[in-house]
């Protein structure tokens, strides 16, 4: 009987170790053994907001809390996180998720778990539920008359991914969102300076938009009433043609749900005495006539999406009819006279 030498048995015993050490650390990156080493495996995310009119990262300063959904290849949800703490507000923050190699779907909302939403899921996504069904409404109760709600900012993203592990290292990906939120603000202001009170008038927006699908698109709903969240009186000079007396105008702002292209939502003002006409619009044509030549090659639905504080200013005649109104995006202001088609 061949004898081994005691330098064969230890040589032997390291090439073991090594072995069940490689095949430890394997299972660690499959996470078969809590108690084993963590290995880099799925995904390091960054959020952004860029989806805006000045092109930049708004996502630190806007959005107050978010949630993501893992949708396997299947369209079944395999993870939900939550995050609400200040750490979105740092613009190096990252979202880690721990994910087997495959094809994922990532769908993200900013406002959606916070405290004060005015949204919800219906029905509330839970694990193996199908993308397919995940819908985002507008609350019940939000719109009720005869005053609006200013509606909790919200922010929508998605993304399609592959994960690979075999390099052991988080897929480094960025999920940009936009938002699904509008601030209007309509003011009235009378051509030769008399004074305008908003208590004179009602205010009305009407559109179809308070559910969207998964993939962000509206949903058939029944037509809404939204009405201005604030309102009110402001002066804005002196008029010396009526012996120095104050000119004071009308304002009322609204909290309006995604804009899309193809609905046609109506801004309606009215007399308060008499129901008579005012100003009835379709309002989706003057917003997108508010576009700047310098983005002439954007799309319409682009452009609804990117910006989201709109001003329009009416003027009126003697009449309370109005004659043109001006529409203020950012640095640019159109004016448009009332005989003039859209």
């Amino acid at each position: 009987m061949k004898i081994m030498s005691h330098k064969y048995i230890f040589r032997s015993a390291i090439m073991a170790l090594t072995i069940f050490s490689a095949a430890a650390i394997s299972s660690g990156c499959d996470r078969l053994e809590e108690n084993l080493p963590e290995c880099e495996q799925g995904l390091r995310l960054r959020f952004t907001y860029t989806w805006n009119m000045e092109f930049a990262n708004a996502f630190p300063s806007q959005v107050d809390c978010l949630t993501l959904y893992v949708y396997d290849s299947d369209g079944s949800l395999v993870e939900t996180r939550n995050e609400s703490t200040e750490a979105l507000s740092d613009e190096s923050y990252r979202m880690e998720i721990d994910l087997p190699d495959g094809d994922y779907t990532l769908v993200a909302y900013g406002g959606m778990n916070c405290q004060e939403t005015s949204f919800e899921h219906n029905p509330a996504p839970t694990a193996g539920s199908l993308l397919s069904t995940l819908t985002t409404e507008l609350k019940p109760g939000l719109l009720t008359a005869p005053e609006g709600r200013r509606l909790h900012n919200l922010f929508y993203g998605r993304k399609e991914v592959k994960v690979v592990t075999k390099t052991n290292q988080y897929v480094e990906e960025t999920i940009d969102m936009m938002r699904d939120t509008n601030n209007l603000r309509v003011m009235l202001q009378h051509v030769d300076g008399t004074p305008v009170d908003d208590k004179d008038f009602k205010f009305i927006v009407k559109d179809n938009n308070t559910a969207m699908a998964w993939d962000n698109s509206l949903l058939p709903t029944p037509e809404v009433e939204y009405y201005p969240w604030a309102r009110g009186t402001l002066p804005v000079g002196v008029n010396p043609g009526q012996d120095g007396a104050d000119v004071t105008m009308a304002y009322a702002e609204f909290s309006l749900c995604r804009l899309v292209d193809g609905n046609s939502p109506q801004l309606l003002i009215t007399k308060v005495d008499n129901d008579d006409i005012v100003i009835d619009l379709p309002l989706l044509n003057y917003l997108v006539a508010s576009k700047s030549e310098q983005y002439n090659k954007m799309p319409d639905q682009e452009y609804l999406d990117r910006q989201h504080d709109w001003n329009m200013t009416f003027f009126l005649d003697s009449g309370l009819r109005w004659v043109y109104v001006e529409i203020k995006v950012l640095d640019w202001v159109v004016r448009i006279n009332n005989n003039i088609e859209l």
